[in-house]
């Protein structure tokens, strides 16, 4: 995937300052919404969208300061202008007795929707009560992921805060041109499954200018999604920068075209990750770039695993069927947690190929001790200094 073009973000701003200035304004608290953190603002909300919806002209939902309570929303429908900004100065709050979203799998989703953006705010996903319970073993719902958007296009994020989300905190699915820019994304290092962004059967997405502190990966990047584009992020605590997991179905669509670079990644479970599932598939990984990563004390600062199978799931004694090639680690650098600083656990079946690695220098933390590379299965060139020596 190509940089995104100075071009397309002044278009942002552009369409920012111009919907701010002359689109008609719905302000939810015109229709009702109460900054208590207590009432039940989801019927105002709607209403301002709708309002919205029907403008033929571009329109701004206006959310002033203040905690707004949202039981569950979802903002759909074929609307009649495809320019919506909604400008957050408040905090949206989800319910904090978790099982009111229980096992819906979402708080607020965006649906069928073309041009909106939204600036500024925060989401205040309240899970840590649900986190609390999966982790006492007790019979709990799965939780709602914060904020989706689903087969929408065009679509901007720009200044928004997402705390403490039950499951993920921002997810897009099935989508085309989608600029993420600015993003702070915050929850416990020990909360399951809150994904900082997740990206599935989508093209054209960029996620720019982030900061992901969270309980798992901080970007994870699912099946059908191509021409990605990761820049300046800084990730953790969390499991690190994950295309995958992939491969658990046996038809599934492949992932192409993805760009990382200039990250920094501290104190996480994994640095540049490829994860697939020890089993059967028709899924592909091809033409990656990971550039420009700064790895802090990271446990697995560079691997690859096509070996996945937890709980023992369907996959003991199987290979994994997804292909990997032509994948770059350029200029990464810093110091591994762990002394195997690069890992390549590649299919037995489809041995990863076209791996390049160039001017990568990982150390050991550990003083005096050095750091190992291990390879199975993966074929590939090294250039310029590779430290630990390269395996390929």
């Amino acid at each position: 995937m190509s940089k995104p073009t100075t071009n397309f973000l002044l278009s942002l701003i552009y369409v920012f300052i111009y919907s701010t200035s002359e689109a008609a304004t719905y302000n939810v608290a015109s229709f009702g919404a109460k900054a208590d953190g207590k009432t039940d603002s989801t019927p105002a909300f709607l209403k301002a969208w709708a309002g919205a919806c029907g403008s033929v002209s571009s329109a701004m939902i206006y959310v002033p300061p203040g905690r707004y309570l949202l039981n569950h929303a979802v903002f759909s429908g074929q609307c009649k202008n495809n320019d919506i900004t909604i400008r957050l100065d408040g905090t949206l709050v989800a319910p904090s007795a978790y099982r009111i979203l229980g096992s819906s799998g979402y708080w607020l989703s965006f649906r069928d929707v073309n041009g909106v953006s939204i600036y500024g705010g925060t989401l205040d996903g309240q899970g840590s009560a649900l986190w609390a319970c999966k982790a006492a073993g007790k019979s709990c719902p799965n939780g709602a992921r914060s904020l989706t958007i689903t087969n929408s296009k065009n679509i901007a994020i720009n200044g928004l805060s997402s705390i403490n989300s039950q499951l993920y905190h921002i997810v897009i699915d099935d989508c085309q041109n989608v600029n993420v820019q600015g993003v702070k994304i915050a929850a416990s290092g020990n909360s399951p499954n809150t994904d900082g962004i997740h990206v599935e059967s989508s093209s054209a997405v960029t996620i720019q200018s982030s900061n992901i502190k969270t309980g798992d990966d901080c970007i994870s990047i699912g099946p059908g999604t191509t021409n990605l584009w990761i820049e300046n992020i800084a990730c953790g605590p969390g499991h690190g920068i994950s295309i995958g997991s992939l491969g658990k179905e046996l038809k599934e669509a492949g992932v192409q075209n993805v760009t990382v670079k200039t990250v920094t990644l501290s104190g996480t479970d994994n640095g540049l990750r490829i994860k697939t599932w020890a089993r059967p598939s028709n899924g592909f990984v091809k033409g990656v770039l990971f550039e420009h990563a700064i790895m802090n004390n990271v446990e697995n600062p560079i691997i690859i695993d096509q070996n996945y199978c937890p709980h023992g799931e369907n996959c003991p004694h199987q290979v994994s069927g997804i292909q990997i090639s032509e994948v770059t680690y350029k200029n990464i650098q810093g110091t591994s947690a762990t002394q195997v600083a690069v890992k390549f656990n590649c299919s037995p079946k489809n041995p990863c190929t076209g791996i390049t690695m160039e001017d990568v220098r990982l150390t050991y933390a550990i003083e005096n001790q050095a750091a190992k590379s291990f390879c199975s299965n993966a074929g590939g060139k090294a250039s310029g200094v590779v430290e630990p020596t390269s395996c390929l």
